[in-house]
């Protein structure tokens, strides 16, 4: 389960790029009930979105010579520098060197071996969100691959992740968790974009899951907020009920009502 009590190699940090930082702000707000606060003029825009008070989220304008609006899911990293080195004699690149963030940690943003963006948050003062796996919060991540198993290689051999199996109707899926910390430690998988062409057609990225409590109103809030709909909301039993959409600028994201986190 995807928490606040931080390992390496688990997700501890989440932002999201847009060309219209005043729409995404209205549009997130609208959605989960975030606030979005500046984190000053040094931070060139950069802000966070908060949930009564805590943070969940960070965001900023980005332009095309960022590539397009998307979310970007941070691991953590006892070492920034380190585990960008990895990347690469992991067939993997380094997008975005290992910078300090104004004592706040260091990041860095890689894409694995198949292409697929994601960064790197080492804590300084700022460990990461305040909140996961509530209603709002971020609280499962999905990896799209070309390739499974060179996709486990890579992030064993950089994040130092595990891989275990999960039976799953029509097949099995690929579940990820920090090295040594076992299946209660899950916050992800890993999917083949060969079994959806509606995600094979954009290439391999990260999908980041925010929990909420009712699957179809919040899909029909997005959707009345500017959002598209990418998968309807589909109810897989033991897991949830979920929906995979778009922002009205083309940053993608899920939204799911969990079984476990229900109760």
């Amino acid at each position: 389960m995807l928490t606040t009590r931080f390992v390496n190699g688990a997700p501890n940090w989440i932002d999201v790029g847009s060309p219209d930082m005043d729409g995404a702000v209205s549009f997130y707000g609208g959605l989960f009930g975030w606030e979005f606060r500046s984190a000053g003029p040094e931070a060139g825009g950069y802000g966070f979105f908060q949930l009564d008070g805590r943070t969940v989220a960070g965001g900023m304008r980005t332009g095309p010579e960022q590539g397009p609006p998307a979310w970007t899911v941070y691991f953590q990293s006892e070492d920034a520098r380190a585990t960008a080195e990895a990347a690469g004699p992991a067939h993997g690149t380094v997008l975005f060197q290992p910078l300090d963030v104004m004592g706040e940690g260091r990041m860095a943003v890689l894409a694995d071996q198949a292409g697929a963006h994601f960064g790197i948050w080492e804590p300084g003062r700022t460990r990461g969100v305040d909140v996961a796996n509530e209603p709002g919060a971020l609280c499962w991540v999905e990896l799209y691959t070309p390739d499974i198993a060179a996709a486990a290689a890579f992030y064993r051999r950089v994040l130092g992740l595990e891989t275990s199996g999960v039976p799953f109707p029509g097949g099995t899926y690929t579940c990820l968790n920090p090295e040594g910390a076992g299946e209660d430690a899950m916050f992800g998988g890993m999917v083949p974009l060969a079994d959806d062409p509606s995600e094979q057609a954009s290439g391999p990225y990260w999908l980041p899951y925010f929990e909420v409590e009712d699957t179809d109103a919040a899909v029909e809030r997005a959707q009345r907020l500017g959002a598209a709909v990418r998968m309807p909301a589909t109810t897989l039993e033991g897991v949830g009920r979920m929906a995979r959409l778009a922002d009205p600028y083309g940053a993608r994201f899920a939204v799911i009502r969990s079984e476990a986190a229900q109760g």
